[in-house]
């Protein structure tokens, strides 16, 4: 990482930075995206109010100005699908707002996408959809619902095509032994290292053959993304045993498969925004993770969908709270975020309002080869597991920060995310193999 602020980097932000008091302020940000097809916001914590909160803002600009047509995010499919249907008042569970569908997320951490700023963004879209009679949608990107993966593609198939339940319980039948325990099944493949690999291929190549040419309905391209998670689900869990960086590309690759497979289920003129954490959306090629072998949805999307328009908005803070936990599995809790180090690019955020309670926002101009945009700082990377006593141990990931995104909105002072429940986690998910456990 580079030495202290210097006095020429600060002018360079104070020059570049501009304040943000309203959602008109965004203006700049909404001109720099333009007709750009794929708009992935960052986060730089699972557990930061302000990130949400504003990330939605944004969202909604480029839902009502620019015709963006769904929001995928760093979530399970069959929570999310759920989520979809209800926006699009097709719930097989419903209800009247948006927390009543949010609190059905069982998978720890649950905090990430059942709490007050995400249900109200979803409320907000609903009421959208209803009010235009569109139908903007919502899906989740991530890997790890296996076994609810497998439940829906046997609902879907009993309904739709009950000649093909045999090969799908061919695979509920291989992970049955492992008690719905993905870590079972991932310590089960260092002794039969294909395990239900075969299986679960021919589960997939099944769907995949009967689904219909086109666009499709919503429910057959349901089970088909449910086959290709299983697939996926299947194939992470059996890798990241050896504790290399192979699960981690697994999953991100799966994630922008995912993207796409919704791009063109949706159509050509389709326009997507993802949500996910800074260390999925900020390109990899600008931070250490290109040195360890590892990819991320952002450099993935800028190199598949460059000519279409990509823009990569990141976040930060110089300090506050967050909502997170001491360890995997465990009851969220408050936690305080300290005043980032000198030599971080917080650090130097910092200093150009020092005090203000504002964000600020930085729209990247084009040639990013000098000064700070082109220096490589620590920037922050907060986990759902995170120990503020510990911050600077592992938490700062040397970024180009030029390099990494295109626009930045920095909170000087943030707020820790309201969950819409306190309860203790229960479900948990399995830890990254990446050390920012995003």
């Amino acid at each position: 990482m580079s030495a202290r602020p210097i006095r020429s980097e600060i002018d360079e932000l104070t020059a570049l930075a501009r304040p943000v008091a309203a959602v008109a302020d965004l203006d700049p940000l909404v001109e720099r995206i333009g007709d750009a097809r794929f708009v992935l916001i960052g986060e730089a914590s699972h557990g930061t109010s302000d990130f949400y909160r504003w990330r939605a803002e944004l969202t909604k600009r480029l839902i009502v100005e620019r015709g963006f047509g769904f929001v995928a995010v760093e979530g399970d499919w069959p929570d999310c699908f759920e989520v979809n249907c209800w926006l699009k008042n097709h719930s097989r569970s419903g209800g009247d707002h948006a927390r009543e569908v949010l609190r059905r997320f069982e998978r720890w951490p649950t905090w990430m996408w059942a709490n007050d700023e995400v249900a109200d963004f979803i409320d907000w879209l609903r009421n959208h959809n209803g009010r235009q009679g569109s139908q903007i949608g919502f899906y989740g990107l991530d890997v790890y619902s296996l076994w609810e993966s497998i439940d829906r593609i046997l609902r879907y198939l009993h309904d739709q095509h009950s000649d093909a339940v045999a090969s799908a319980g061919q695979a509920l039948a291989c992970f049955e032994p492992y008690g719905q325990d993905p870590q079972q099944y991932a310590w089960s493949t260092r002794f039969v290292p294909e395990g239900c690999e075969s299986a679960v291929i021919d589960l997939l190549s099944d769907i995949r053959s009967r689904a219909p040419a086109g666009l499709g309905s919503e429910a057959d391209f349901d089970a088909l993304q449910n086959a290709e998670v299983l697939a996926g689900a299947e194939r992470y869990y059996r890798t990241m045993i050896r504790g290399d960086r192979e699960s981690w590309n697994i999953r991100d690759c799966h994630m922008a498969d995912t993207l796409d497979r919704l791009i063109a289920h949706h159509g050509p003129a389709s326009k997507a925004i993802v949500w996910e954490h800074n260390t999925h959306v900020g390109d990899a090629r600008a931070t250490d993770m290109a040195a360890a072998g590892m990819v991320n949805v952002g450099q993935l999307v800028r190199e598949r969908h460059a000519a279409d328009g990509v823009v990569l908005v990141g976040f930060s803070s110089y300090e506050g709270s967050v909502i997170a936990a001491p360890r995997w599995g465990a009851p969220l809790r408050r936690m305080p975020v300290p005043s980032a180090p000198p030599d971080s690019h917080e650090a130097l955020l910092h200093e150009v309002r020092p005090g203000a309670t504002d964000p600020l926002l930085l729209v990247f101009p084009d040639r990013r080869d000098a000064g700070w945009l082109a220096a490589r700082r620590g920037h922050r990377a907060i986990g759902v597991v995170y120990d503020p006593g510990r911050d600077s141990h592992g938490n700062w990931v040397p970024t180009v920060i030029g390099g990494r995104y295109d626009a930045l909105l920095h909170i000087d002072r943030s707020e820790a995310l309201h969950p819409l429940s306190p309860a203790p986690e229960i479900r948990g998910r399995e830890e990254e193999t990446y050390p920012w456990a995003v």
